[in-house]
């Protein structure tokens, strides 16, 4: 099977799913604009043939794979990276592959059309209202009520979101908005925030997986001392996650998802009531695969590539609950050291399962636009509460300093 996948190197784990596609038999084609020596080697040499172009370019794209088309026979288009989901849809309506259009694509883009989609199908989604100008956000915000969520219809994950609780905070976050060409101004769910996460085939889930964020996702964003933690849960039998996995499965049905691995955010609340947040097709960020695997001992990149180009995977054994923490330096500048971590390494080296950290002298990342900081510590264990025990001491014990 021949696979165009649309930027294989960029962001980095798409190395990992390049390789991934290579590995299960797939003869990959790689459509990106990196210069083919900036790729990185796990795709390069994964790729059978690696064609630069500006994927900003629609045209440019369909030029160079009509040219291609010549001399292959072009099977499938994959794409894991937001911004050009729509470009692999038109790719494939050109072509006429398999695989989602851009009808279906539209709602895992934009916000207020999936939220209506989902509305129209029953499933419970935050009261929500789009908004174009500064008087369409004031007026949505008079429907809506407080507390509420200004958020891009086209973004991903939490980036330029705000929670507001009255109006003058709504002033003061407007100006923060202003690029954003169309917001979605919604209900703030208070409760807890879970991932409903799959690999499909066919329309068959092949693999589930559920995350706990711990703060939730917007608490992190807003708070610089805050160590983000993320926890992949071993057992989803549990009755507190039944909605939501039930209501997973009715997004995806009422989406038309097919094939491949889709990431969705949804809220637990105080009453046991589940409501949705949002869905991507595509695999989550923020290391969360890895840490799938981290969990099963397995490989989900691979997982993915065997669904895609066999319509199966094998299964994965859900082994432990998974836990990532990730730090971020006190100060500005350079790495200079680390306080901690050699005791908790002592009291928990043995569950921990990775060590991701910069390096003294390493810049400083911007924690505001990124999730991952300035390194990560995965610990695992079969017991939830020993996670959460560990979780807690990493991020409150383990401090990284920079100046």
């Amino acid at each position: 099977m021949d696979v165009v996948l649309l930027s294989p190197g960029y962001p980095a784990e798409m190395a990992y799913f390049t390789r991934a596609l290579a590995g299960v038999g797939a003869r990959v084609i790689g459509v990106g604009d990196q210069p083919p020596h900036s790729l990185p080697e796990a795709a390069r040499s994964s790729l059978a043939h690696y064609e630069q172009v500006d994927l900003a370019d629609e045209g440019a794209v369909l030029g160079a794979l009509r040219g291609l088309s010549q001399h292959v026979s072009i099977d499938r288009v994959e794409c894991l990276w937001e911004p050009y989901m729509l470009l692999a849809a038109r790719i494939r309506e050109t072509f006429g592959l398999p695989g989602l259009s851009v009808e279906q694509t539209v709602p895992f883009r934009d916000k207020e059309t999936m939220k209506r989609a989902l509305d129209a199908a029953g499933i419970r989604t935050p009261w929500h209202v789009s908004a174009r100008s500064v008087a369409e956000v004031w007026a949505a915000a008079e429907k809506v009520g407080y507390p509420l969520i200004v958020k891009p219809i086209a973004g991903a994950g939490s980036a330029d979101t705000y929670r507001v609780d009255t109006a003058e905070e709504l002033a003061a976050a407007l100006p923060l908005l202003r690029h954003v060409p169309e917001v979605s101004v919604e209900e703030f769910v208070d409760g807890e925030e879970f991932t409903f996460d799959t690999i499909c085939a066919d329309g068959q889930i092949l693999f589930e997986h559920v995350l706990w964020y711990r703060p939730r996702p917007l608490q992190m964003r807003m708070h610089e001392w805050v160590s983000p933690v993320s926890i992949s849960l071993r057992d989803l039998s549990v009755p507190q996650l039944a909605g939501g996995r039930q209501m997973g499965r009715a997004v995806l049905a009422a989406l038309g998802f097919r094939t491949g691995f889709t990431h969705m955010e949804w809220y637990l609340k105080e009453n046991g009531e589940a409501v949705f947040g949002e869905i991507g097709a595509r695999p989550p960020g923020a290391r969360v695969v890895d840490l799938m695997n981290l969990a099963t001992d397995g490989d989900t990149y691979a997982g993915w590539a065997q669904a895609v180009v066999h319509g199966s995977m094998p299964p994965l054994e859900r082994r432990y609950n998974a836990g990532a923490v990730f730090k971020r330096a006190r100060g500005e500048g350079r790495i200079t050291h680390s306080e901690g971590l050699d005791a908790l390494l002592g009291r928990y080296g043995e569950h921990v399962a990775l060590l991701d950290l910069l390096p003294v002298g390493a810049p400083r990342r911007d924690w505001r636009s990124t999730v991952t900081g300035d390194g990560m510590v995965v610990v695992r264990h079969p017991e939830l509460q020993q996670v959460i025990e560990m979780t807690e001491a990493f991020a409150a014990d383990f401090q990284l300093f920079a100046s």
